[in-house]
């Protein structure tokens, strides 16, 4: 019978909004037993951005499937006892409050290991120690302050945000990482142990490319990149790829805000390139036929592909490119991806039914084992598991448990 790669793992979610809930509901997909511990009042995220009236949000539910739910004040005496029970009956608990929160709770690292010394604690920070710890951490200030909207936009306009979340579930992937390492090194040594991941330093990580062309900026300019003018910083360079083999979107007909190819050229494509766009003469031109004449060219070079593709619909550009092993992608639309019926084949957008919600669209398990499958289910209600949890293994008794909830323990 096939098992999951975490079942077994009982892992304290004690995190809220996304940086944190990202990584739990990966943890959960991978087969943990995670238990979201909230406020009686709940995940803030509950209600923001909602779109139907007294249901969760698509921000809560989408990053909270195959949780369990339970409700604890942990500013009560009593609070405090259940969540000290909590903590030793778990492997892994993971908190992105402020800097200090869950000290200030009475749980310090030194309190926590007491209780449960093969316990992994990860906690997700804005930042690592130093001047910036107790700056208020959003996803775009940690692209800002990661190297990432530095380096993103065009070089005659603004600092740009990208749209993928790299700040909040890039750092959520990030503790995962830890978490994982830290739990197999607990097989080795029977020891749980802290980890701390900051979200400017996942941004950073996913930024090194930016970091190697700033080295790379003292000895000259950089020539796949196309900018005219460099200074002593990387520049903002658009949709060019900044790698090896330059690439670009290029406009496809009619013109809508996505009708986008990305094109890569590379040396092996340059002659097939030049017979689609009607140009083969280009192909054996020496201001033209290498890499290194076409680099100093790279903006004409995608000019005279763009008067091709812009006569012709996305999906027949990509047709024809591919044809001739050339490496495109077209601009695919948020609702573009939600009706592609590959992703939803591949088990990447999956449609799961919520009590409150209905139906409903969330994004899938990215991460594919052949032993451990995955089933997305309806993210928990506020309070669903407490009974569960509470008298089912903690031996609370059905008494106690009504006592706390009308004194605002639960």
């Amino acid at each position: 019978m096939t098992t999951k790669a975490l079942e077994g793992i009982r892992v304290l979610d004690m995190t809220h909004v996304q940086s944190g809930p990202s990584a739990t509901q990966l943890m959960a997909w991978l087969g943990a037993d995670v238990v979201k511990l909230e406020a009686p009042a709940g995940d803030i995220t509950r209600t923001q951005l909602r779109d139907i009236p007294d249901a969760d949000s698509l921000y809560f539910t989408m990053l909270n499937s195959n949780k369990r739910s339970i409700t604890l004040n942990t500013k009560t005496e009593r609070g405090k006892q259940l969540l000290t029970e909590l903590i030793r009956r778990s492997d892994v608990m993971v908190e992105n409050f402020g800097p200090g929160a869950v000290d200030r709770m009475g749980f310090t690292w030194d309190r926590i290991r007491e209780i449960n010394p093969r316990i992994v604690y990860a906690s997700i920070k804005g930042f690592g120690d130093g001047p910036y710890t107790a700056f208020k951490a959003y996803e775009v200030v940690a692209q800002a302050m990661g190297g990432s909207m530095a380096t993103t936009g065009f070089e005659d306009g603004p600092p740009m945000a990208t749209g993928a979340q790299i700040g909040d579930s890039g750092t959520g992937i990030h503790a995962v990482a830890a978490v994982l390492a830290a739990l197999l090194q607990r097989t080795r040594t029977g020891r749980g142990q802290r980890v701390n991941v900051a979200m400017q330093h996942a941004v950073l990580n996913l930024c090194r490319v930016k970091l190697r062309d700033q080295q790379r900026l003292a000895y000259g300019p950089l020539a796949e990149y196309p900018n005219e003018d460099f200074g002593d910083e990387v520049p903002r360079s658009g949709n060019a790829s900044g790698g090896g083999q330059p690439g670009w979107a290029v406009r496809c007909a009619p013109g809508g805000p996505n009708d986008y190819v990305y094109v890569i050229v590379q040396p092996a494509g340059w002659q097939p390139l030049t017979r689609l766009i009607g140009r083969p003469e280009l192909a054996d031109d020496p201001e033209w036929s290498t890499p290194q004449a076409r680099l100093p060219k790279l903006a004409k070079m995608f000019q005279l592909i763009e008067e091709w593709t812009s006569t012709l619909p996305k999906w027949e550009v990509l047709e024809r490119l591919n044809a001739e092993n050339i490496p495109c992608g077209p601009i695919l639309s948020t609702r573009e991806i939600i009706e592609d019926s590959s992703l939803a084949a591949n088990e990447m957008v999956v449609e799961v039914e919520h009590p409150e919600r209905g139906s409903y669209v969330t994004v899938g398990n990215p991460l594919k084992l052949s032993d451990s499958p995955v089933e997305i289910t309806a993210s928990p209600l506020l309070g669903e598991h407490n009974a569960e949890i509470y008298v089912g293994e903690l031996g609370l008794g059905d008494e106690e448990l009504r006592l706390l909830k009308s004194t605002g323990v639960i």
